[in-house]
């Protein structure tokens, strides 16, 4: 696999998003929002409508999260799927879940036309079809649970209408939609600024404070500055409040994407779905604008959950390879990616209030549909703030407990994954010496009763960290194709120097005394060593740039 699989170069890379100014000063406002993904941009979005002052922090630019990484499949076809959540779900919450997933798609389509974004939305019909060994009883059931949820437009065909191969039959969900992220948020970013609210970048929020007196939040960040609000909003792919609960209640996975270059025409436009486990995940994209001799064909799945796996090269090679049996006419890769998806254990976000009467909100467990869930988030947090009346918010409430027999299982399964994790403590290290480590790759390294991260940059330099996660205390391992360090046990993920990305962690991983170990052999040589890439942060202060946590890509 080449360089440029490692390049988190998606589809949505090269649109043009406006600057945001760094945070460089203190500030007051009604609202602060930390995350400038489709959660906190809707938030700001409706809440800055509604004539409240907003401010949104992040610490890179809009859309540089999770919502990035998003395929941007906008849908009320869940990828829990109806029938399981029949089994996790009252039948009135089951309606009330399939109504704000369809009030999600109108709430994008109608703000697209409003605000005039040029994001190449559009309407296109779903498909799900069992993969190869898969009984059609599946559909069967996926049909009678949707049209339980209230979902009665959903119905069974013949097959999909997919060009190259017969998909044999499946399930159509009308009247989906599809976008360009990147794009979207560029469009709520502005009509944010217009209605007077502030997007900061440089910000990596590390406390939410709530006073008492004069009852007021305090958002602080990384470089000292803060802003006092009246509420607070983490809109982050996985929020570092509270510290413990919900994450008790949500794990992360990996999901991986690859996106392929296609004659227009040869696939009708549509989303497209298999019941293997994990699934695939396909739709269409436009390169070189909509009137363009090619489209992308974006193809994911190869799920597992962050930190335990570290094949992502077979991963991507296996999505190619699932691509081309089924659609012939592909041609070069042009895009391979990776995202992050927290998935709760009732399939659904937790979004609202963190407990009764507290002023600060979060949203969070996406469960693979972020496009929607994050703007339900939007809808049901304006509402939450401005006290008005919402019918979806006991259904997202974060504090919920759901004591059906498919949810307790779930929970069981994840935490005693999580508890499996802990004890890699005891484990020898990856390598035994951190002289097995080439350029541009990290390990964990035992030392005495420590494990630490290890990471040697394409210079030869040895960087060595706890391999402590700061959120829980779990174990780091490396991951090859982001360059990055990931907690296996709640999803946190570090830069390869050890600077937080992503949250549940809020702090760095903690820096361990040099190592003293000769470089490799086939290390270069200092006046030929290969320059840094993105992911690749040597000798830089931690003080001197920090990241916020930020929704699986296959939204």
């Amino acid at each position: 696999m080449t360089d440029r699989a490692y390049d988190k170069n998606t589809v949505w890379t090269h649109a043009v998003i406006t600057p945001m100014a760094p945070l460089a000063a203190d500030h007051k406002a009604d609202i602060c929002v930390v995350g400038a993904g489709i959660a906190g941009l809707t938030t700001a979005y409706l809440l800055a409508k509604a004539g409240k002052s907003v401010i949104v922090l992040d610490n890179g630019a809009v859309g540089g999260g999770e919502s990035g990484f998003t395929t941007a499949h906008i849908t009320n076809a869940l990828d829990r799927r109806w029938a399981s959540l029949a089994k996790l779900h009252s039948a009135r919450d089951l309606r009330l879940a399939a109504r704000s997933h369809t009030s999600a798609i109108e709430t994008i389509e109608r703000i697209v036309k409003e605000e005039e974004i040029d994001c190449d939305f559009r309407r296109v019909h779903g498909y799900l079809f069992t993969a190869p060994g898969s009984s059609s009883s599946t559909l069967r059931e996926e049909i009678e649970a949707a049209h339980r949820a209230g979902l009665g437009s959903v119905h069974y065909v013949d097959r999909a209408p997919l060009l190259d191969f017969d998909t044999g039959p499946a399930v159509r969900f009308p009247d989906q939609a599809q976008f360009h992220i990147r794009r979207y948020l560029a469009g709520l970013s502005r009509a944010i600024e217009r209605d007077g609210g502030k997007l900061y970048t440089l910000a990596h929020v590390v406390d939410v404070v709530e006073d008492e007196v004069p009852h007021k939040v305090v958002v602080k960040t990384a470089r000292g500055h803060q802003v006092l609000a009246s509420e607070a909003v983490l809109a982050t792919n996985s929020p570092f409040i509270p510290r413990i609960s919900i994450h008790m209640k949500q794990a992360g996975y990996r999901t991986y994407v690859i996106g392929l270059r296609m004659p227009r025409g040869a696939v009708p436009p549509g989303l497209y779905w298999d019941t293997d486990d994990p699934f695939h995940y396909v739709r269409l994209a436009n390169v070189d604008g909509a009137d363009g001799p090619d489209e992308i064909l974006i193809v994911g799945g190869e799920d597992h959950k962050t930190g335990q796996a570290s094949d992502a090269d077979q991963r991507h090679a296996r999505l190619e390879a699932w691509a081309r049996e089924r659609f012939t006419q592909a041609g070069e890769v042009l895009h391979r990616w990776s995202g992050e998806v927290m998935e709760t254990v009732d399939g659904l976000a937790y979004i609202g209030r963190v407990k009764k009467d507290s002023r600060i909100l979060i949203s969070t467990g996406d469960c693979g549909n972020g496009m929607t869930h994050g703007t339900i988030a939007g809808i049901v947090i304006s509402d939450l703030v401005q006290g008005h009346e919402n019918r979806f918010a006991s259904l997202y409430d974060p504090t919920r407990i759901n004591l059906s027999a498919a949810a307790v299982s779930e929970y069981i399964k994840e935490n005693v994954n999580v508890a499996c994790q802990y004890a890699s403590w005891l484990g020898a290290g990856e390598v035994h010496d951190a002289s097995e480590i080439a350029p541009g790759s990290g390990a964990v390294v035992r030392r005495g009763l420590k494990k630490l991260a290890v990471y040697r940059d394409p210079a030869g330099q040895l960087h060595a960290m706890s391999a402590m996660c700061t959120h829980l205390g779990g174990i780091v391992s490396w991951n090859p194709a982001e360059r990055s360090w990931d907690c296996r046990c709640h999803g946190a993920r570090f830069e390869a120097t050890g600077r937080v990305i992503r949250g549940p962690a809020k702090a760095d991983l903690t820096p361990a005394p040099p190592l003293e170990a000769p470089a490799p052999a086939h290390a270069p040589a200092a006046d030929g060593a290969t320059s840094a890439r993105a992911n690749d942060v040597v000798a830089v202060p931690v003080s001197a740039v920090s990241m916020s946590p930020q929704s699986r890509p296959a939204s």
